[in-house]
């Protein structure tokens, strides 16, 4: 059966099929051919309770809230911020993009929207200050992938839906593991600049400081509501989303006047058709996903081929798992891989004993990797389209901060206690 499906999967994507083509023809074919007796409307069913999850309204709100602040002017303050504190410094230009993009995924959760939002205004600024566009680009989609893991994660929330893992606890572990990339990323900008002998730009005054403060005020209060309000008890993470979107509506629209009210449906439209793409995945995952398990494709795959068990050790299932999800989101979109391989490495996992949030992380951390990886991450693809940009050029750059994210996903794997300690400390009964 697994050949078969693996045929068809790879027979689709070459002919040029979307993603949920091949995953759900694979599964009716597995069904129609091994099972002739079971109804194929089954894999319907299960389509369908793949996104009835209620922890998935997050998902829609969290994208619309997104778009909302990626046309308004929350992105802008958020550099105007970075620049004045830290963009004197040696390095500070690109300290200052990959600092903006944490902070404005801390407040978004996309990768692309983190892309197009920061990436717009500061490459020109990079370029203009002698940084080659190889290295300005890669910078942005590395940075960017730090909103996989700082909260409101969609990733997260994909993976807590699949693995029934807390998101509230997902979404803590994450912050500590995001601002540890931050520093490493800033730590590179600093040697590079040096080697690039770039100039250092004027220092801003104390009164510009505090003006962006002031500026950037709002703004940062996503993430305290969202993280505040989760570890309170306040709302849930998909309460959350949805006082997001009423943020960024009163920010954008009655504060700040870049948008107006007439722009909202816009901006819903738009938030539609991708949460639309991102719904059909997550249903078509959730039908693969039960195909492969009522088959035990997945016990016979760690048994058998990778020879994995609960008593292999919590490194070598850790870093199976790492090696696993990083390799598929090199080719394919991360939310895919997420639904797919979730329902077979986390049993494993859960059954040696390892804190499924730390899996959580790892796996997300993954993807981030990925979404940024040659041949097909997804924010390559974004990169291109954004900045219209050659994809080799695109690449260039790329090799330094996937070591970097390659060492945090070893330092997390080593010391567990990196993406656990806030965990600990929030959820302490």
């Amino acid at each position: 059966m697994a050949v078969m499906i693996l045929c068809v999967m790879i027979t689709l994507l070459l002919l040029g099929f979307p993603m949920m083509v091949p995953l759900l023809v694979a599964s009716l074919a597995a069904v129609v051919v091994y099972y002739p007796s079971m109804d194929p409307a089954i894999v319907v069913q299960q389509l369908l309770g793949g996104i009835k999850p209620a922890a998935l309204v997050a998902v829609p709100m969290f994208i619309f809230a997104a778009d909302i602040m990626m046309r308004g002017q929350t992105a802008n303050r958020l550099i105007d911020l970075c620049m004045t504190f830290v963009g004197h410094v040696r390095g500070g230009l690109p300290i200052t993009c990959a600092t903006s993009c944490t902070l404005f995924g801390s407040v978004s959760g996309s990768t692309q929207a983190t892309v197009v939002a920061i990436g717009g205004p500061l490459r020109p600024r990079l370029l203009a200050a002698g940084y080659p566009d190889a290295f300005a680009i890669a910078l942005i989609i590395n940075a960017s992938d730090i909103a996989l893991l700082i909260p409101p994660s969609i990733g997260m929330i994909v993976y807590g839906v699949v693995s029934g893992t807390s998101i509230g606890e997902l979404f803590i572990a994450g912050v500590l593991p995001g601002f540890l990339i931050l520093f490493m990323f800033c730590g590179y900008c600093y040697v590079a600049s040096i080697q690039m002998d770039v100039p250092m730009l004027p220092k801003a005054t104390w009164t510009q400081r505090l003006q962006a403060i002031q500026a950037a005020l709002l703004p940062l209060g996503f993430p305290a509501i969202i993280l505040g309000g989760i570890y309170s008890g306040t709302f849930s993470p998909t309460e959350a989303a949805a006082v997001a979107v009423l943020y960024a509506v009163i920010l954008e629209v009655l504060v700040f006047r870049h948008l107006s009210l007439a722009d909202i449906p816009d901006i819903a439209v738009s938030t539609g058709l991708v949460t639309a793409v991102v719904f059909i995945l997550v249903g078509a995952g959730a039908a693969f996903s039960w195909v492969i398990s009522f088959a035990q494709l997945p016990h016979a795959l760690i048994q058998d081929v990778l020879a994995l068990d609960a008593n292999s050790g919590h490194f070598t299932i850790l870093f199976t798992i790492a090696i696993a999800y990083f390799i598929g989101c090199m080719f394919v979109d991360p939310i895919v891989v997420i639904l797919i391989l979730t329902p077979i490495f986390h049993p494993v996992a859960v059954e040696a004993g390892i804190d499924p949030v730390l899996v959580g992380v790892i796996v997300t951390l993954q993807a981030a990797i990925g979404s940024a990886t040659p041949p097909f991450g997804c924010d390559i693809f974004t990169a291109i389209a954004i900045f219209r940009r050659p994809y080799l050029e695109v690449i260039r750059g790329t090799p330094p901060f996937i070591a970097i994210l390659v060492l945090a996903s070893v330092i997390l794997i080593t010391f567990p206690e990196v993406s656990l300690f806030l965990r600990d400390f929030a959820f302490a009964e």
